[in-house]
């Protein structure tokens, strides 16, 4: 059962990160591929726990730099 269980999160989160990455080349939603893929690998594999963290960590860096980016523009 847990050969069975491993087999489906591998089969669906792979399925999911290599969709976000084809999406990369080509213009499409690749972070709605790549984060989901990566939670659902996360519960089998400890490495794609840490970039799903990293890639967490990155997004969190990048709104705020967004946030400060549109607090210092000046709209008159």
């Amino acid at each position: 059962m847990h050969l069975l269980k491993k087999s489906f999160i591998t089969l669906l989160g792979g399925l999911l990160v290599l969709l976000g990455l084809v999406f990369i080349l080509v213009p499409g939603p690749s972070l709605l591929f790549i984060l989901p893929g990566l939670f659902i690998l996360s519960f089998e594999y400890p490495t794609a726990q840490i970039w799903l963290r990293k890639s967490m960590k990155l997004m969190q860096k990048s709104a705020q730099w967004i946030d400060r980016q549109l607090r210092g523009r000046h709209y008159h």
